[in-house]
């Protein structure tokens, strides 16, 4: 779905079998690639055009996605490779496989542009091993797309030989971190790479590659076809173009809205219904389990972009807006968090294997009436020796959340320590 000043101005789910090539070419689809291919538009001008268009990674890193693509070796001589980050692991993000399950060929359009402005020729999407039902609608659109000759040898005539496979992972969250990922397809433990190298120099089995998000390829056929310019008007400076964000919690139509960048919060609270049952509204996870938490009133005072969000303390991320009522003890929500990073640790790295563990028997104890004193100032000291101590990102991920309850609600674990049960 698709709204813009608040009217909604195409919606999917309105599309009979919007998955089907026939129902995507019948809405211009593969027009930017014919485009790019029947034009030879040269690679300079196709990232100028992205760089202008103000795209940025909508994985979670918020990446400029020009100036990534302009990070490839355009003339390296031996095989390139693209990859498509579509592992969806972070709870609360659920925007990727939707794209996979109704518009996949924006998907492999927005691929197939990438390859030609960077001269690969072999891709692979990396798809999340628990929704095999989108990997099946994935295999599915590869074949459409082949025998319509918008994949394989000499695409539409051009000369221009591009391939996509997918890959599926088995449900580590580990494998969303892009070196992972690599090695996860090269059929090693998805675990994170040392950077340097980086993956435009030494990615996919040892070669330059450059690796993008689900919903960052799919904006890529518009940008072509529209103009860079006219995508970032969607949005905001720094910021542009639509995206969608994954509302779930305490609301009361959970889902999928793509809204435009810098769109007040309150605006998109009000689409997804509102706080359920009339509560009050409390807390705000803006982009998904990794990313600090945000007291009610200081989100409502915000706009859903990467700048506005990081003003709040917080991050964009995905896009995963978890929305929590007044129903909701923050110690219990945390524990919650804690044991999920426990769980998906790679165990590479030292401090986050030991302090994730550490961390979730701590607020473990403090939730179940079992907690101390000095377990506050303990959690806090956890928490600052995994954060930036850590070959990925993980550790941050796990020590943010922590960090940020401690600040906002620091009064509900006192009062847990001290009468042994939750405030709410």
């Amino acid at each position: 779905m698709v709204i813009v000043g608040g009217e909604v101005i195409f919606n999917t789910a309105h599309l009979p079998e919007s998955w089907k090539l026939e129902t995507y070419l019948a809405h211009g689809g593969y027009a930017a690639l014919r485009k790019v291919l029947t034009e030879k538009i040269p690679a300079e001008t196709i990232i100028a055009e992205v760089k202008k268009s103000a795209l940025r990674g909508r994985g979670g890193a918020g990446f400029p996605t020009g100036l990534k693509w302009s990070f490839m070796p355009r003339h390296y001589q031996g095989e390139k490779y693209l990859v498509c980050n579509s592992d969806e692991g972070e709870p609360g993000t659920f925007k990727d496989r939707d794209i996979l399950m109704y518009n996949p060929h924006a998907l492999i359009e927005g691929m197939a542009i990438a390859a030609w402005t960077m001269g690969v020729h072999r891709g692979y999407n990396y798809i999340h091993g628990e929704i095999w039902h989108a990997y099946e609608r994935m295999e599915a659109a590869l074949e459409e797309a082949r025998a319509a000759g918008f994949l394989g040898q000499d695409i539409l005539g051009s000369g221009f030989d591009f391939d996509l496979f997918n890959h599926h992972g088995y449900g580590a969250y580990i494998c969303g971190e892009e070196t992972a990922l690599l090695e996860s397809i090269e059929g090693k433990k998805g675990q994170p790479r040392f950077k340097p190298p980086f993956p435009a120099s030494f990615g996919l089995y040892g070669k330059p590659t450059t690796i993008n998000n689900t919903e960052t390829f799919s904006s890529i056929p518009y940008i072509i076809r529209e103009g860079g310019q006219k995508f970032l008007e969607l949005g905001k400076p720094n910021n542009g173009g639509t995206k969608i964000f994954s509302v779930s919690g305490h609301v009361e139509r959970p889902g999928n809205y793509e809204v435009p960048m810098g769109t007040p919060f309150s605006k998109l609270l009000e689409m997804a219904g509102g706080i359920r049952g009339g509560r009050t509204f409390k807390a705000c996870i803006p982009g998904g389990s990794s990313t600090p938490v945000v007291p009610a009133e200081i989100m409502m005072d915000c706009t859903m972009d990467y700048d506005s969000i990081a003003k709040a303390g917080s991050a964009l991320g995905a896009g995963s807006v978890i929305i929590m009522d007044d129903s909701v003890c923050m110690v219990r929500a945390l524990e919650r968090l804690s044991y999920f990073y426990y769980e998906e640790s790679c165990g590479q790295c030292t401090p986050c294997r030991e302090g994730t563990g550490w961390l979730y028997r701590v607020i473990h104890r403090i939730e179940h009436g079992q907690g101390r004193t000095e377990d506050l100032a303990l959690l806090d000291d956890v928490a600052h020796n995994i954060s930036g101590r850590t070959i990925c990102a993980l550790g941050d991920a796990a020590a943010a959340p922590v960090q940020a309850m401690l600040k906002h609600y620091r009064r509900e674990f006192e009062h847990h320590i001290e009468h042994g049960q939750c405030m709410v």
